[in-house]
């Protein structure tokens, strides 16, 4: 198990669900942390608010990207390429789990069996977050930096 899949699992059995997850991961990479950030994340859990609708990974690692190269502040400029990044993660997310699961909602891919929450989510999960800093690493953002 890689150290990234490890601080996966244990962030998960601490409690916190997919979106938050990458969240903390996205947090980390940068240095920091924001424990608000973290709670409005949790908007995202279970498919938008439990909804079922599009996955918390898919959901959660746009946002890191965004993260990353989105305006927070007045001077910030938005990254000219976040567009196609997040792109990037949505086509490679929803060609890679829509042949599984049939579709990137929660609801499809955990198929009404709350045990596929323990069995396909952690995998997501890490799959996102390797796929997120390979378009990050890919964009110009260095390993352990944000800004």
């Amino acid at each position: 198990m890689s150290n990234d899949a490890a601080r996966i699992a244990e962030l998960s059995l601490q409690g916190f669900c997919c979106s938050q997850v990458l969240a903390l991961m996205g947090l980390e990479l940068m240095g920091t942390n924001s424990p608000e950030l973290v709670r409005a994340m949790m908007g995202l859990c279970g498919g938008i608010g439990s909804s079922g609708a599009t996955c918390g990974a898919l959901t959660g690692g746009v946002c890191v990207l965004h993260l990353f190269g989105g305006k927070g502040a007045p001077e910030e400029k938005v990254d000219f390429q976040l567009g196609l990044m997040t792109s990037e993660l949505i086509e490679w997310f929803t060609a890679e789990y829509t042949a599984s699961y049939g579709g990137i909602l929660c609801r499809e891919i955990l198929a009404g069996n709350p045990l596929h929450q323990r069995t396909r989510c952690p995998q997501l999960v890490v799959a996102t977050w390797e796929k997120v800093k390979e378009i990050l690493l890919a964009n110009g953002y260095p390993r352990a930096t944000g800004r």
